[in-house]
């Protein structure tokens, strides 16, 4: 039986079949060896695992590494969306160096893309930095919701200390940090980010080791109108992280929250 009445998937990495699998490697030597499986990257095989686990939609994005790759991942996104015939919401990359960054943006409101993906601890800049505040005034200005990376013990480029700044400087932005606002910090997220009315989370790359207790405490203390439910696939498995979500003995109203309606209202997606 189902948690929740319907069930979006708001933080999903693809790539093109030539090098996903590459991708998937990095990503994951990244993170320091994820508990295996992980997916293949592809979008065909997370609309087809996805949807067997019953998740209807899905929110997708790549990251650029450089600003060169900027473009062509943007068109990738938008192209992959089109061909998922309403299954996926795409957001674009931004990468803080590039040359044109009011060009960049001005592409992504073209291509139909409803916000941006950024990963400073991928991309390497500071979350809070000139360059990376001038992408999220731009983006405030277009009110286009920013999803980001956030969090890790490991370096200090998007903590939750450094979060805060960009909450307090744009109020009328609208941030998702995923990981719960502060991956392997959430006791820091916890204590400095819910008072923030503009920052939104999302649960992916955390129930794994977070124990129901704490994953609950976050939930409440952002409110579950406020959290979305995500897998970060390729990462993780659909079910997995759903069977992590159904252990938390939540209220249906927050299930419903999570699960979709959080994200929905979000980017405005609508059903018959």
């Amino acid at each position: 039986m189902s948690i929740a009445k319907r069930i979006i998937d708001s933080h999903c990495h693809i790539y093109p079949n030539t090098i996903a699998s590459k991708a998937v490697v990095a990503i994951d030597h990244f993170y320091g060896c994820l508990p295996p499986p992980h997916q293949d990257g592809t979008p065909e095989t997370l609309l087809k695992t996805g949807r067997e686990q019953g998740i209807s939609h899905f929110v997708v994005h790549s990251v650029a590494t450089s600003p060169v790759q900027v473009l062509s991942i943007n068109h990738f996104i938008a192209k992959s969306t089109t061909q998922a015939e309403g299954a996926f919401t795409g957001l674009g990359t931004i990468h803080p160096d590039t040359d044109d960054l009011e060009k960049d943006i001005e592409e992504i409101c073209t291509l139909g893309l409803h916000g941006v993906k950024l990963h400073p601890d991928i991309q390497r800049f500071h979350i809070d930095s000139p360059k990376a505040m001038k992408v999220f005034e731009l983006c405030e200005e277009k009110g286009l919701p920013v999803l980001c990376h956030t969090g890790d013990y490991r370096f200090d480029y998007s903590n939750p200390e450094r979060v805060a700044v960009v909450l307090r400087t744009f109020p009328r932005l609208k941030l998702i940090g995923a990981h719960f606002g502060g991956w392997s910090m959430w006791d820091d997220a916890m204590r400095l980010l819910p008072d923030f009315p503009n920052i939104m989370v999302d649960t992916c790359s955390s129930l794994f080791w977070l124990s129901p207790d704490k994953a609950r405490d976050l939930i409440r203390a952002y409110g579950s109108e406020r959290v979305m439910f995500a897998t970060d696939y390729p990462l993780w498995m659909q079910k997995d992280e759903l069977d992590y979500l159904k252990r938390l003995d939540l209220l249906e109203e927050e299930y419903e929250n999570i699960c979709w309606r959080t994200c929905a209202g979000l980017f405005s997606l609508t059903w018959d």
